[in-house]
């Protein structure tokens, strides 16, 4: 495994583990499978539920790949818009536990996940792959191309991570976090938004969560995944002490 050292804007320096071949070539088939069931739905939809084949070859050569580029548009974006809307994460790095980081410890944006599905052109279109597994195996943070070119990395979210900090919450052993960048957040941060958390649940202050759940997506960066106010500031607390309790 190969570790990768991020300094975040506090000057913090965090060591993650970089998530291996085998992890990414999981995450890249599940993907896959994702996206040839979708191309499945299509065509079946298409030719045998409203037998459209007729009209479709009624049409121009023109007109008909515009057609067929608009149905497998979301084939083509699908890990853009992905890691756009879930911080890094693809349905398949989803399952298998890994995730897009910025290796100067900003949080990732769409031009960075802009950039690195571009150059899956070359990654994986190219002899099969075979280029972005010679640069991730090469590399010494296990970046293919278009992580190089965007600044990004890949991590595992299944490994712990050292930082030396004080312990806010009990956590399991088989925790995995949400949030990496919530170790942008101080001591001080934490134990302000763990008091105000927990006065506002008991009086069932509802605006003021809202108001800390603002607070803390602007200060640190990160979208609240859960729906659901209250859980995302539990994962919060659970996600600082996961990074911040081991030596």
């Amino acid at each position: 495994m190969s570790e990768l050292s991020i300094n975040t804007t506090q000057n913090v320096k965090i060591n993650f583990i970089a998530a291996t071949p085998g992890e990414r070539m999981g995450a890249y088939f599940i993907d896959l499978g994702i996206k040839i069931s979708y191309v499945i739905v299509v065509l079946l939809i298409v030719f045998s539920w409203l037998n459209l084949g007729q009209a479709l070859d009624s049409l121009d050569t023109w007109s008909r790949a515009a057609v067929f580029i608009v149905l497998f548009i979301p084939w083509m974006i699908y890990s853009l818009t992905l890691e756009s809307i879930f911080e890094g994460q693809s349905f398949g790095k989803k399952l298998v536990k890994i995730k897009v980081v910025k290796i100067d410890g900003y949080q990732a944006g769409f031009g960075d996940y802009l950039m690195r599905w571009f150059f899956r052109i070359i990654d994986f279109s190219s002899f099969y792959g075979l280029v972005a597994l010679v640069t991730i195996i090469s590399s010494k943070k296990a970046q293919r191309l278009g992580d190089m070119v965007a600044g990004t990395a890949v991590i595992t979210l299944k490994n712990k991570i050292n930082i030396s900090h004080t312990i806010l919450e009990e956590i399991g052993d088989a925790y995995v976090p949400t949030y990496p960048l919530v170790i942008k957040l101080s001591d001080n941060d934490m134990r302000i938004i763990k008091e105000t958390f927990h006065r506002a649940v008991a009086k069932n202050d509802h605006e003021i969560i809202y108001k800390l759940v603002a607070k803390i997506e602007s200060v640190a960066g990160i979208k609240n995944q859960s729906g659901n106010n209250s859980d995302f500031i539990r994962v919060v607390l659970k996600d600082y002490n996961f990074y911040t309790q081991y030596m």
